[in-house]
């Protein structure tokens, strides 16, 4: 039951990157510039397309490669802890995007980040006992 639910959770967490990838590179584009801090170094645009491209590969890489399943889990991982400084700083500067138009919302969106990180962990074969599969 355990190896079902890790699937399941890689194929939903694959999907939503792709979906995130693919906003990031239309639809809301603005909204992901919004995100991007003033302190960080690159070009806000690049920065967003960059981002965008990435979770579409790491997405889909999820899905389609299940064999690598724990080496493509642990780069989501990784990715959701490079990008929650951004988290942070729209939370202090006080930024809205994606209707996190208070304090309250974009506080409580930082607790959402250690779940990613679990999520993609876990659909990955991170967290696991021997006996699972």
């Amino acid at each position: 039951m355990i190896s079902i639910a890790r699937t399941v959770a890689r194929l939903l967490l694959g999907m939503a990157m792709i979906g995130a990838g693919v906003a990031h590179l239309t639809a809301q584009l603005q909204e992901f510039r919004a995100q991007v801090p003033d302190w960080f170094p690159i070009d806000e645009d690049l920065t967003v397309l960059g981002s965008g491209v990435i979770e579409i590969g790491l997405g889909l890489a999820f899905i389609v490669l299940p064999s690598k399943r724990r080496l493509i889990g642990a780069l989501l991982a990784a990715f959701f802890v490079a990008i929650f400084p951004g988290n942070i700083a729209q939370y202090v500067e006080g930024v809205d995007a994606f209707g996190l138009d208070t304090d309250g919302k974009r506080l409580i969106r930082l607790f959402f980040q250690p779940v990613l990180i679990v999520w993609a962990l876990f659909g990955g074969g991170w967290l696991r006992r021997p006996r699972d599969d």
